[in-house]
């Protein structure tokens, strides 16, 4: 995850357009804000673009579901195999070559495996859809359903044989269905996905894909939604600041923001989850560990109240 330079609202606005075919009013009603009662009827279901922002985002939130004896579980889209940063790390070189870049994406899987394994989602409940880093964006645009070449992996469909996804095309229709697929085997009552006007493109279209498939199937209501790239210089301070609040971000403005506040002991495992992801802390640990803070922000809106998409055109 590095930070991208902000993408234009209407761009933003453009994209959620295309996605979303529902009225205006009944795709953006907002729900009651903040996160709903965790008991153990509660079935959560995490969004994660990459390996770690799963943790980033939302441990806190996985621990006290699993704590109350509910179900957590978490669909990473991709495996993180884009992470020039970590080959330069790793490899010493940027030149890229998709052997190696396969090879980062296991890695960050067994990382994330980890993780989830530290907050307490047993192995049953993770899901990894294998889909290209740095090209979700495109494959829910440009390439619904023309194949998506990575240049990164060398690939035109996923290429890990240990994905729930494997051998599937690298479109934006394939990335749809298997998404679906997840929602039907965990029937969440809480889905926590990115924020549309994250920074980044894959957060950006992990949130439009979440958007467009909940609505359809009449549950939008249970979906919050949060940011990782917020902005310039955000988090501030950077660092392990564990007894500060994490305040809103530049791009969260907007979107009614409620803070979740963390247990002691949410935190203390919320940074060993993320120490898991060695190759990550070893190139941006300052702002991974940002996120380790007294709370974590959740909005209602994917975008703020009165910004709505045009309608789409049949």
């Amino acid at each position: 995850m590095i930070i991208r330079i902000p993408a234009r609202p209407a761009v933003v606005l453009l994209a959620l357009s295309l996605a979303l075919c529902l009225p205006v009013a009944a795709a953006f009603a907002a729900p009651a804000p903040g996160i709903p009662a965790i008991d153990s009827h509660t079935s959560l279901l995490i969004v994660s673009p990459h390996p770690d922002d799963e943790t980033l985002c939302c441990a806190g939130v996985i621990r006290r579901v699993v704590a109350a004896g509910g179900r957590a579980s978490i669909v990473w889209l991709t495996s993180g195999d884009a992470s020039e940063l970590d080959l330069l790390f790793i490899e010493r070189t940027l030149r890229l070559r998709p052997d190696k870049m396969r090879d980062l994406a296991g890695k960050r899987m067994r990382e994330a495996r980890a993780a989830a394994s530290v907050l307490g989602v047993p192995p049953a409940h993770q899901f990894f859809l294998g889909y290209p880093d740095e090209g979700l964006l495109v494959l829910i645009t440009d390439h619904f359903t023309t194949p998506y070449y990575s240049k990164f992996n060398g690939a035109v469909s996923v290429p890990y044989p240990d994905t729930f996804a494997a051998g599937h095309p690298y479109t934006g229709e394939s990335l749809e269905r298997d998404f679906t697929r997840v929602l039907d085997r965990v029937h969440p009552t809480l889905v926590l996905a990115p924020s549309p006007l994250d920074e980044h493109p894959d957060h950006r279209a992990a949130g439009i894909l979440t958007m467009q498939v909940l609505s359809r199937r009449h549950a939008l209501a249970t979906a919050r939604f949060w940011i990782v790239h917020g902005g310039r210089d955000w988090p501030h301070p950077r660092g392990l600041h564990t007894h500060l609040p994490l305040a809103e971000p530049p791009r969260g403005r907007g979107l009614g923001l409620t803070a979740f506040d963390l247990e002691p002991l949410e935190e203390a495992d919320k940074l060993e989850a993320l120490r898991q992801y060695h190759t990550q802390m070893s190139v941006m640990s300052s702002f991974l560990l940002s996120f380790v803070r007294a709370n974590e922000l959740y909005s209602s809106l994917p975008v703020p109240q009165g910004i709505a998409p045009a309608p789409r055109r049949h």
